[in-house]
């Protein structure tokens, strides 16, 4: 052994990668960050009220969707290039779209197909014939459950979980929402009752539950474990935007699902000890259900391309909401910018001029070559490249061979090592001198960059100006948004 170790020394071994730093993400939350862009569907007696919170007192027979096609509906998402879709199972209003065991207020109760539709299922279903992954949407809060706000009431929730966790496939995320406690129903109270929103729950206890059933969903709340809120229902995240997040009570005390300082799910915490990213969550109408005042005043595709660049493009993931209609469809109008939308990212991003440049780093870690410049062209997060631990900054020169012209730039660290890069530059080569066109801070899973003009260049140089260890790159992106 001592001979061959001598041996290695003489002949020269490959350097050894960099260490990780800070938190990192676990498997499922890394396979979760690849989606990129996936869909809500608000449904409930409240797509028939015209309401956006349901008391808790409406009758199950106006749930009645007179042509539902979940083909239709998961379809028009696809188009869009979502990955994935989440069902709001269960809104504040506590009508199940599930024929579950814990309630008579559900589908069950309806007329709809006699009693015997399974909105849940169906959906679930068409996810799969269609290739998306499928999530559930349980509010906590229930306004016509009986026993909310006593400990029989968290039994049931957790009943309730449990049943959409083991009868419908596979689940994505699991999501939880924030709203908690207020008026309501409550089986004839017609009250308002309040909950402690940091202990009357058991969420620790809930999401064990979670991870024993469903070991690869994500689960999403205020305060993750694997996903946070980005603060707002206006779809973007912070220009600087970190994956990590140290979550702060509205007190500045222990935080809970419901009971954080939003603002600070924009940009999270630089450096933070959890790995939670930010899911900026949006409708693609001013509401989250369906509403025939709304018809005309759906997100354009422009829009929505914006809101794009401001969620996925900073480090984030892009939750829009598609609410489907009273007869259980997806309205034309969504169709038709959903389509348009689905169609510019596509074309964008189809194409990436950089591919095939010839790449020079001012420093390679221990000039060993499986850490080449030629790295951050691989597209595989598993091969970067990355400098000696001791330069925190550097650049890579590509040679693009001819000229090419372009208008969008993506950037992508290895966040299986952490997040680490805090500022880069990106210059053109015009005229015989570098140009700078483009700054950017906070890199992480993807970075977008969105040229006021289109460049044209032969040569272009990406530079870390800052990063809080050895950067670790493996994806430079150069497009052009026609």
């Amino acid at each position: 052994m001592l001979l061959m170790l001598t041996l290695a020394g003489i002949l020269g071994a490959g350097a050894m990668g960099p260490g990780a730093f800070g938190a990192l993400p676990s498997p499922r939350q890394i396979a979760h960050t690849q989606m990129e862009t996936y869909a809500f569907l608000h449904f409930s007696p409240n797509t028939f009220t015209n309401r956006e919170w349901g008391n808790g007192d409406e009758d199950p027979n106006l749930f009645n969707p007179d042509k539902f096609d979940p083909d239709q509906i998961i379809l028009a998402l696809k188009a869009a290039g979502m990955k994935g879709a989440i069902l709001t199972c269960k809104h504040h209003d506590g009508f199940c779209l599930w024929p579950t065991k814990t309630t008579d207020h559900s589908i069950a109760s309806s007329s709809w197909k006699g009693g015997k539709g399974d909105v849940v299922k169906e959906i679930s279903q068409a996810c799969k014939r269609h290739g998306l992954k499928f999530g559930v949407y349980l509010s906590p809060w229930d306004r016509n459950n009986a026993h909310y706000g006593q400990a029989e009431y968290v039994k049931i929730y957790r009943a309730q979980l449990h049943e959409l966790l083991t009868q419908y496939g596979p689940i994505f995320e699991v999501w939880h929402d924030g709203a908690n406690g207020g008026s309501g129903y409550y089986g004839g109270a017609k009250e308002t009752r309040s909950i402690d929103r940091k202990t009357y729950y058991g969420w620790p206890e809930t999401w064990e539950m979670v991870r024993k059933l469903q070991p690869n969903a994500c689960i999403f709340s205020d305060v993750g474990p694997d996903l946070r809120w980005v603060g707002n229902e206006s779809g973007y995240a912070a220009e600087t935007s970190w994956a990590t997040y140290d979550p702060v009570g509205e007190k500045d005390d222990a935080p809970a699902p419901g009971y954080v300082k939003s603002e600070q799910g924009e940009g999270g915490t630089k450096h933070g000890t959890r790995w939670l990213p930010a899911e900026c969550d949006v409708s693609i109408r001013p509401g989250w259900f369906w509403h025939a005042s709304e018809d005309d005043k759906v997100k354009t595709p422009a829009q929505l391309e914006e809101l794009y660049y401001k969620s996925v493009g900073r480090g984030g993931s892009f939750l829009l909401n598609v609410p489907p209609n009273k007869h259980g469809l997806v309205s034309d109008s969504d169709i038709t910018s959903l389509t348009q939308f689905g169609s510019i990212i596509k074309n964008t991003f189809a194409d990436n001029l950089a591919l095939g440049a010839r790449c020079q780093a001012s420093n390679v870690r221990g000039g060993d070559s499986a850490f080449a410049a030629s790295n951050i062209l691989s597209k595989s997060a598993s091969k970067y490249w990355t400098t000696d631990d001791a330069v925190t900054s550097g650049s890579v020169e590509l040679d693009l061979k001819k000229d090419k012209t372009f208008n969008v730039i993506r950037l992508r660290e290895a966040i299986q090592l952490g997040q680490r890069v805090e500022a880069v530059s990106v210059d053109a080569w015009q005229n015989g001198d570098w140009k700078e066109i483009a700054t950017a801070t906070s890199v992480g899973a993807c970075r977008l960059i969105r040229l006021p003009e289109s460049v044209t260049t032969g040569k272009v140089r990406l530079r870390v100006t800052q990063s809080a260890a050895c950067p670790v790159l493996y994806d430079f992106g150069l497009f052009l948004r026609g």
